[in-house]
């Protein structure tokens, strides 16, 4: 195909803040898991499309399917309502996981910050 430019399950993500491989990188409406390390203004890949084990709020009660919103302040899944800057809808679930469980198995998904007024 003429067009086509790339897969795209991995795309190069300019970093709002210092990242480590394996942690959660958020650009815009990008969200994903950083392939490298990574400081703030660094362009890093990060895989956009993919299954990955991902911290989340250990009283949370996650069932398989459930759609999920990241929480950028605490840095972990929640299933609560987005507060501002948090990723709606980044993923879903592929495994139960309960009270007191520390994570998650996620399903990369598009996703979004939420945009909320402030007041």
């Amino acid at each position: 195909m003429k067009n086509a430019y790339q897969d795209g399950r991995v795309l190069d993500i300019t970093l709002e803040a210092d990242v480590a491989s394996g942690e959660v990188v958020t650009a815009g409406r990008m969200f994903g898991i950083a392939v490298t390390n990574g400081k703030s203004g660094d362009t890093i890949a990060a895989h956009v499309e993919g299954v990955f084990r991902l911290p989340k709020l250990s009283t949370a009660v996650i069932t398989a399917g459930d759609a999920l919103t990241w929480d950028v302040s605490a840095g972990q899944v929640i299933v609560a309502s987005a507060a501002t800057d948090d990723v709606e809808n980044f993923g879903y679930a592929v495994e139960d996981a309960g009270n007191p469980s520390a994570d998650v198995l996620v399903r990369l998904c598009p996703g979004m910050r939420v945009p909320k007024a402030a007041g």
